[in-house]
């Protein structure tokens, strides 16, 4: 095609128009040397504006690609067209006046230099705004055109209306060379590449007008307008789109602001210089870390991307819906910018691969965690932070708190970059991640998805069709079914839990009785100095005695082990929360003493507890924080035991001579010994309603509804809480998650294990004053009241204090208790009676 000359435009209307030759001469200069900016590559090549010296010779240096950088970080942009490469005026051209050119040739220069502007080049009579500035403006706001004012009003308002295209067209293209780089991650990518595609039907729109302006003499300024009003509001919508996604960011989140710096204060810059900081590069270096810093400890440095830029899209969807083109747009803009977060999505639930480069998943994985930390994890580090929601939300179940979460954003409070979920995925975040979660438990179980099954599906999803919600259901109920399907029945996970309730609950004691009877000696030593290897062996022999059926299932997977510290101190510890400030003498006296009651040896048995070792996946069910629950409860039932068996021994010995012979001389005496006597039975009482309440009201009827539990079990997730509730619910019951509960009965208990401990030291008082010649004179008769006085008070005060906790407790917040407070209430009229 000929280029264009206004001879062509006005030559059937060069007799009415009535210009002289000078000027005639002049507009066609002025035109085409507008043309030839915009063609430099055509026959005009070597003529360059002055104006545009400068910008010609930097395009000259310019190497094949745009800037190495730019093709490194953006490949897909050093592709296209960038507006980089054009001679930019700084808006300080000189626009040429229109004054006496008729209005023909007003609207036909104003023609010209439109179709330049709407795609962001500056015209002659239409020319950058006075105030833009390359270096200083956000190119992300546009470049704001302004026209000549001696445009004639008649055609002047018609542009006004046109000019916003250029303004929304630069700011378009500037968004997809800045979002285009590596570091804002796939969905940006994906973003970019539909606006483009957007573009590409207005530069056809554009290529379509300008042939319509050299080939057909009716074209006007109306039929221009007419043309692009529609593109003016498709291209303002994506243009606030864009502003938002652009100021989104916090202030110094924008990596392009990384690349200007600003002037150093003299008093900083002199720092500097001081400290060695002056060159360019170790300033950089320093950036660099202290901008690694802000972004990994929260929020304000983590650019839109992500669930980010589809949540931002999906709202202005929503807040436009009454507006049908916006629909339009928003939804589609969506859709292709969601393609591959769905992806990255369908991977993880279909197959349990986490393939997200730039962290833009809601799913986030800790690698530093894996399968080996189960055997010492006591706080399910593997299965509750190995893979988490980026937004840190848990189950309804679960209200442990999650580190690590990005503040969120100061305006608008959105989560920012991969932790901001997607509103069309709030409700399947959980299906989600725990969908990936159980295959990679199969994964690591050596069980490799079927190929088939893993992309059973390739077609291409978007959030808003409904068979991408049916693809993570399916894959979500297979995922649960097959592993649940692996715990149950390939790795017989209920004999494993019945094995742990007859170990450890010693609700069949009988291997425990044998236990307790060959290594007595043993157990009477300190646990520092008992034999683990030989109480090893002693467990095994009383399992093997008379075991039979499901007694021989897993014996081999229980192993004796000692506790470090005693019972009731590891409990309150857990539970007792203190925020006290206190002077440093009395932290001192209390450290002082605590130090020398540590310095006493705590016997094997009261440091005896059983260990029990499962193999992977069995170890996230049967987990160290499940086995240490286990571990409570057995201990405070061996103590139970141990007090009940002191004390039964002491009733053996009381049967002798000393304690069942008539004494008629002896009326103090008789007295005496039938105290001793009640406080036993009392005692003895309290430790078998407790150890009974325990064992047939809290640990049975709980047992028999896990199991009923077990057998409806539907989730993996559901397993997990419902063992887990049952050991909680146990320890609850059972007292020992209240401070007030713990020291109460603990004292109780241990003056009921002192009493038993003094069974031989009694004897002695009794034989002491049966032999004494003078009843009346007995110098024992002192002591011994003393003693037993000093055993009644300690224990009445304790006894008294745990009914009075138990009934507080029981009528509040446990009412479980409620039995408890019967059998103990029982006990006190029943002896209070006896004593009167």
């Amino acid at each position: 095609m000929d280029p264009y000359t206004p001879a062509k435009r006005t030559g059937a209307r060069k007799k009415t128009i009535g210009l002289s030759q000078k000027e005639y001469t002049k507009i066609t200069g002025t035109i085409a040397s507008v043309r030839r900016h915009r063609h430099p590559g055509g026959d005009h090549e070597e003529e360059i504006d002055p104006r545009n010296l400068q910008g010609h010779s930097k395009s000259h240096n310019d190497s094949s690609f745009i800037a190495e950088t730019s093709f490194v970080h953006a490949p897909l942009n050093s592709r296209v067209f960038s507006s980089s490469n054009a001679p930019k005026s700084k808006g300080k051209a000189k626009q040429e006046s229109l004054e006496r050119i008729p209005l023909e040739i007003q609207e036909a220069l104003i023609l010209e230099d439109l179709l330049f502007v709407l795609t962001g080049i500056e015209g002659t009579y239409i020319t950058y705004h006075p105030e833009y500035s390359p270096e200083d403006d956000d190119p992300l706001q546009g470049i704001r055109f302004v026209v000549s004012p001696s445009l004639d009003s008649s055609l002047s308002d018609l542009v006004e209306r046109i000019l916003p295209l250029g303004m929304y067209y630069t700011a378009i293209f500037a968004f997809i060379e800045h979002r285009s780089h590596l570091d804002y991650g796939l969905v940006n990518h994906a973003l970019c590449a539909a606006i483009r595609e957007m573009l590409r039907d207005y530069q056809t729109l554009l290529s379509q007008l300008e042939h319509a302006f050299n080939t057909a003499p009716s074209f006007s300024l109306q039929k221009l307008w007419f043309y692009v009003h529609p593109t003016v509001h498709t291209l303002s919508l994506i243009y606030q789109l864009i502003l938002e996604l652009a100021t989104a960011d916090d202030p110094g989140a924008d990596l392009s602001s990384s690349s200007s710096s600003s002037e150093e204060d003299a008093e900083e810059a002199a720092k500097n210089e001081a400290l060695g900081l002056g060159k360019a590069s170790l300033k950089a270096v320093l950036s660099e870390i202290k901008q690694g810093d802000i972004t990994g400890s929260g929020g304000s440095s983590i650019p839109v991307k992500g669930g980010e830029v589809l949540t931002i899209i999906y709202e202005r969807m929503q807040n436009m819906s009454g507006d049908p083109t916006a629909s339009v747009i928003y939804g589609t803009l969506l859709k292709k910018a969601g393609r591959p977060y769905v992806q990255m999505l369908k991977d993880w639930v279909a197959s349990g691969r986490l393939v997200d480069p730039h962290e833009e998943l809601l799913v986030k994985e800790s690698k530093f965690i894996d399968r080996g930390t189960l055997e010492m994890d006591y706080t399910d580090e593997y299965w509750e932070r190995r893979y988490t929601l980026r937004d840190g939300s848990t189950s309804s179940a679960s209200k442990r708190h999650q580190a690590g979460i990005p503040s969120p954003r100061s305006s608008g409070g959105r989560l920012p970059g991969g932790a901001c979920v997607p509103p069309l995925l709030e409700s399947w975040k959980h299906k989600i991640l725990l969908a990936g979660k159980y295959l990679n438990v199969i994964r690591e179980c050596g069980i490799e998805m079927p190929r088939d099954q893993a992309h059973a599906d390739d077609d291409e999803f978007s959030m808003d069709d409904e068979r991408f919600y049916k693809f993570v259901e399916d894959a979500y109920s297979h995922a649960n079914r097959t592993l649940l399907q692996l715990l149950l029945k390939d790795q017989q996970l209920i004999p494993r839990l019945r094995s742990l309730k007859r170990y450890f609950f010693l609700s069949e004691s009988s291997f425990f009785t044998h236990l307790l009877d060959l290594s007595a000696t043993e157990l009477r030593k300190s646990s520092k100095s008992a034999s683990i290897v030989k109480l090893q062996s002693l467990l095994d022999l009383a399992l093997n005695m008379g075991a039979m059926g499901e007694d021989t299932l897993f014996r081999e997977d229980v192993k004796v082990t000692m506790a470090e510290s005693g019972l009731y101190d590891f409990l309150m510890k857990v539970v007792t929360v203190t925020g006290a400030v206190k002077g440093e003498d009395a932290i001192g006296e209390k450290d002082a003493k605590k130090d020398k009651e540590e310095k006493k040896p705590m016997q094997a048995i009261d440091a005896l507890m059983f260990d029990y070792h499962v193999k992977f996946p069995l170890s996230l069910v049967i987990s160290r924080k499940t086995i240490l629950r286990y571990q409570l409860l057995f201990r405070f039932l061996l103590h139970l035991k141990h007090i009940e068996q002191g004390l039964c021994s002491m009733w053996t010995e009381q049967m002798t001579a000393p304690w069942r012979c008539a004494v008629p001389a002896h009326p103090e005496f008789v007295g005496w010994r039938l105290r001793v006597c009640l406080l036993r039975a009392r005692m003895l009482a309290f430790v078998q309603q407790i150890l009974a309440f325990v064992t047939f009201e809290v640990l049975e009827p709980n047992w028999h509804a896990l199991e009923a539990k077990l057998e409806k079990v539907v989730t993996v997730d559901q397993l997990l809480r419902d063992h887990l509730d049952f050991l909680d619910t146990c320890l609850k019951e059972s007292m020992l998650t209240s401070s007030n509960l713990i020291r109460a009965c603990s004292k109780s208990l241990i003056a009921c294990q002192t009493f038993a401990f003094y069974s031989s030291s009694f004897t002695k008082a009794a034989n002491q004053a049966i032999a004494a010649e003078d009843p009346a004179s007995d110098p024992s008769k002192m002591k011994r009241w003393d003693i037993l006085i000093r055993f009644e008070g300690n224990f009445n005060r304790w006894f008294d204090s745990h009914l009075g906790h138990v009934q507080f407790n029981a009528s509040s917040d446990n009412v479980s208790l409620l039995p408890l407070v019967v059998r103990l209430n029982s006990i006190k009229s029943a002896y209070n009676e006896k004593g009167r």
